[in-house]
């Protein structure tokens, strides 16, 4: 009796092992150094923080594609890497540098649709998340590469961020001495504000 019963426990932890690991979602955020987690430690950068708070309900498991310095040009051979690892999800995070760098927005746009169709074709769902530029680079390229990611997300029927550094972009306590990049306080906030664009789809 007592072998059946050990025999039955076991085969119930096995079962419920396999279950939970096949219903395990993969996110892949891919992007540049906002994603690479610059200026602060691995385990504070957003990734790990948003893999960390999924996991108290969910079963996931996060990649973090982030390379500091990537335009728009690299990313899809990075994510042709990254689809050996099958991913679920994708969070597209990418074209800051590209605007910081003035290249041209139709170039930007192109590369990002390649990364998009690319994901699609091999059954990602694609979440978008949209960076705004700071003013001094005119109204006229900084309007244009907002639209950019609106239209993106219309044309492909993308969930989307509409603006990934919301409530951290400009605030001196939640950046490092740069300005530019989140501290662990501005990171923590990412996270916070990425959950719900998430949980849709795990």
């Amino acid at each position: 009796m007592k072998n059946l019963i050990l025999l039955s426990i076991l085969c119930f932890q096995f079962f419920n092992s396999t279950f939970a690991s096949e219903n395990k979602k993969t996110i892949l955020f891919l992007g540049d150094s906002l994603t690479a987690g610059y200026g602060v430690e691995q385990e504070f950068a957003y990734p790990a923080l948003v893999e960390k708070e999924l996991n108290k309900k969910h079963q996931v498991k996060v990649l973090n594609g982030g390379v500091s310095g990537s335009t728009t040009a690299s990313g899809k051979s990075r994510l042709k890497w990254f689809l050996k690892a099958k991913p679920d999800i994708l969070v597209l995070i990418l074209g800051a540098n590209d605007g910081l760098r003035g290249i041209k927005l139709e170039e930007s746009k192109k590369n990002l649709e390649e990364i998009i169709l690319m994901a699609k074709e091999k059954g990602l769902k694609v979440i978008l998340g949209a960076m705004l530029l700071p003013p001094n680079y005119g109204k006229e390229y900084t309007t244009k590469f907002k639209k950019m990611y609106e239209e993106l997300k219309d044309q492909h029927k993308l969930a989307w961020i509409p603006f990934v550094l919301k409530d951290v972009a400009g605030i001196a306590e939640k950046n490092i001495e740069d300005g530019i990049h989140p501290n662990a306080k501005g990171h923590a906030i990412i996270a916070k504000n990425m959950i719900p664009y998430l949980e849709p789809y795990l």
